[in-house]
């Protein structure tokens, strides 16, 4: 059994992610494509949350073969699990070590910056939190899953709640008082760091609350496998959603929605819009069969090739540059200050040159769609 929505799901999440990575300057973006400073939610912040989500979703029809067998399971599914894992998290290291190795070869910049990679990331992330979710669900039964789901998220806000560090009290969610800056200084070093600050935004302890938005995905894409392709089922994910939604927004109050922190009631408040977002697709796709979703289904069947490269590419026009001297722009800032700025101004030229970039990688994966290339993990 495949669902198109599902594929459709991802492949939202995917040209979102690279719209939102991709603005033509930093400093000229529109406030819903931007992330929130720090307490809060934009629909950006639902991008990362989404992808996660439906990874869970896909586990769900991988997995159905030793979930739904009483055989013992085969040792190797757990040699491919990690081995999956490490690739991940090995791309996004490479990620992270090219724009150092970039910057050394075309600016000449101290080879000592590669003592300086930074560890963790978007991929490290995905990696690590599938690893942990298919061990859980392999291991646990579907009521310990849930659980441990539950666990989890109220053991994070107990730890946030009871531990501070940097000379703060207790519950001090901020950067140099979060506890997980703390173990990520401890174990990463503070030299591999983002951007070497207190903390990493994909960091170590919150990896543990981001496993559980794969959960999430998972118990939605169990319970789907089930049920009838019809509109009662669109509801029900409706209602699940709208649930998630108001739960998540009271647990707002007292641990605030943050998705640098992924805080728990950010886990359960991005879930609802998953849900919601899922019905969508499942209702319009699946239910009523209709065909909008093809354009979103070619990128989504090679999510993680167009992440990957596009982060390269994007790379390479940061570093390289226009012209000679200090001052001559990157190829990057050339671009949005020649091609599109002349004619939509600053800003409507930085959201055009994000969109061209979401539109040219369409047109690649769309070539890749036709030849049936399909690069999976």
């Amino acid at each position: 059994m495949r669902l198109k929505s599902l594929d459709v799901f991802r492949g939202i999440a995917i040209a979102s992610m690279i719209l939102v990575n991709n603005p033509g300057s930093w400093k000229q973006v529109y406030p819903p494509l931007d992330h929130a400073e720090w307490h809060g939610c934009t629909p950006t912040d639902l991008v990362f949350p989404f992808f996660l989500f439906i990874v869970g979703c896909a586990m769900s029809f991988s997995l159905s073969k030793y979930t739904e067998t009483t055989t013992k399971i085969e040792t190797n599914i757990y040699w491919r699990i990690v081995w999956r894992a490490a690739i991940l998290f090995v791309l996004g290291l490479l990620l992270n070590t090219s724009s150092i190795a970039l910057d050394v070869l075309l600016n000449g910049a101290p080879i000592a910056n590669f003592g300086k990679i930074r560890i963790m990331g978007v991929l490290q992330r995905i990696g690590l939190a599938y690893a942990i979710s298919a061990i859980a669900i392999l291991n646990l039964s579907p009521r310990n899953q849930k659980l441990l789901a539950v666990a989890v998220l109220l053991g994070y806000w107990g730890a946030l709640f009871v531990f501070a560090v940097g000379g703060y009290t207790e519950y001090a969610l901020t950067p140099e008082g979060y506890v997980g800056g703390y173990i990520d200084r401890l174990i990463l070093g503070s030299q591999h760091l983002y951007k070497g600050g207190p903390f990493d935004p994909e960091g170590l302890l919150s990896t543990l609350p981001a496993s559980v938005t794969v959960l999430i995905g998972y118990f939605t894409g169990e319970w789907l496998r089930v049920q009838p392709i019809k509109t009662r089922t669109s509801l029900n994910l409706v209602i699940s959603g709208l649930c998630c939604l108001v739960i998540g927004h009271l647990w707002g109050f007292s641990f605030p929605i943050n998705k640098q922190l992924w805080t728990s009631s950010y886990v359960v408040f991005t879930a609802g819009w998953a849900l919601l977002l899922l019905a969508a697709c499942y209702e319009t796709i699946e239910v009523r069969s209709w065909k909008w979703g093809r354009p979103f289904e070619i990128m989504g069947l090679n999510a993680i090739f167009l992440f990957v490269a596009s982060g390269i590419v994007a790379r390479i026009l940061l570093k390289t540059r226009i012209g000679s001297g200090e001052t001559a722009p990157t190829t990057y800032t050339w671009i949005y200050e020649n091609w599109f700025v002349p004619w939509a101004g600053p800003l409507n030229g930085s959201l055009a040159f994000a969109v061209t970039a979401v539109l040219c990688w369409w047109l690649i994966l769309y070539g890749m769609y036709r030849r049936g290339w399909m690069i999976k993990i």
